[in-house]
């Protein structure tokens, strides 16, 4: 309870922080501020992809059924945090450049994230042997990270991007100052806490579940 409290007033202060104690961003004015929330939910969403990827390779390992459950709540996280960077860009995009989508690289190879782990969902559902499940879903969950550094760290690097970096490049970037740079990374620790709190409450439902269908097939 203690740590719910803590994760929820951290959050707030980072919210109020971001519009009353940190100044508009160098290059981006008040629309900037949505940094703030767009850059740590895009790194919590290939945080959390890793994490799947991690328990899917121990799964092939060990075959723990445990483990594949916690790379399914770990790759929903991913890509509820994935849809969120999703929407903030093009919040972003619209006061920056007028449109919500303009299939600017980083939107496009975002897009296709979304859609590669789309199908690790759909490929789930379609089968209904657990076993048989979980062993195909981590083959492809591990096969699917190796997609995220060339959609999310490449592919907007090769191609021109209007999407400015965060670092101190002429005209495509910004430089952080020292209120900024603390309102960031607070937001950055508080996405995390609170990834990780999303992923303890997931976790114990899908034990529930798991309990609930095998008390189920008993009294069958």
């Amino acid at each position: 309870m203690a740590a719910k409290i803590i994760l929820g007033i951290w959050l707030a202060a980072v919210i109020i922080a971001s519009f009353v104690y940190m100044s508009s961003t160098q290059g981006l004015g008040e629309t900037g501020r949505i940094i703030i929330y767009h850059v740590p939910a895009a790194w919590i969403a290939v945080l959390a992809y890793l994490m799947a990827t991690v328990n899917s390779l121990g799964y092939l390992r060990r075959h723990a059924i445990r483990l594949d459950r916690k790379a399914k709540v770990s790759a929903e996280l991913g890509t509820v945090f994935c849809l969120l960077a999703t929407v903030t860009g093009a919040i972003w995009s619209k006061a920056a450049w007028g449109l919500y989508w303009n299939w600017d690289p980083r939107q496009t190879s975002i897009v296709v994230l979304l859609l590669v782990y789309g199908a690790y969902f759909a490929l789930r559902s379609s089968i209904a042997d657990e076993d048989r499940r979980a062993r195909l879903s981590a083959v492809y969950a591990i096969f699917a990270f190796l997609t995220v550094p060339f959609l999310v760290f490449i592919v907007p690097r090769v191609y021109f991007s209007l999407h400015p970096d965060l670092i101190n490049i002429k005209e495509r970037s910004f430089a952080m100052d020292r209120k900024m740079l603390v309102v960031f990374f607070s937001s950055l620790l508080g996405f995390t806490g609170l990834y990780a709190w999303l992923y303890n409450i997931r976790l114990r439902l899908e034990k529930l579940l798991h309990r609930a269908e095998t008390r189920g097939e008993k009294h069958r």
